[in-house]
């Protein structure tokens, strides 16, 4: 997977929320974590799908593990593609995989709101997002 979100600064460890997995799917360490019923996490590939955070270790398929780490409290370097924004937008994620987009009205009723830019953006840069789940 590329697009991946870069840890810059965790706060309270991270404040990691462990939730259960499929143990046949892999789940890569910085890929952000849709939630499904009940309190189970999925890669997240859909638009307008609630999140939950960033994966915190890389899960591999088979291994027998049934649980996900995920960071909810941190500063992380991830891509934007919503166009150019200024410090303070919200930001939810988009149809491409791992990547954020300015958050809507209907971003917030979905719970598909990951954080806040910590700086200006352009379309399809790297920048820093404050997540707090």
């Amino acid at each position: 997977m590329a697009n991946e979100a870069v840890i810059i600064e965790l706060f309270n460890g991270g404040r990691p929320i462990n939730f259960t997995c499929a143990d046949n799917t892999t789940i890569l360490k910085g890929t952000f974590a849709e939630l499904t019923d009940p309190r189970t996490v999925i890669a997240n590939t859909n638009a307008n799908a609630p999140l939950v955070g960033i994966v915190a270790a890389e899960k591999v398929a088979d291994d027998g593990a049934t649980t996900v780490a995920v960071y909810t409290d941190g500063i992380f370097d991830c891509l934007t593609d919503g166009g150019n924004d200024n410090a303070g937008v919200v930001l939810a994620n988009s149809a491409t995989e791992n990547t954020l987009e300015t958050g809507v009205d209907e971003d917030m009723l979905n719970g598909s709101v990951l954080g806040y830019l910590l700086e200006d953006s352009g379309a399809g840069t790297v920048d820093a997002v404050r997540v707090n789940k």
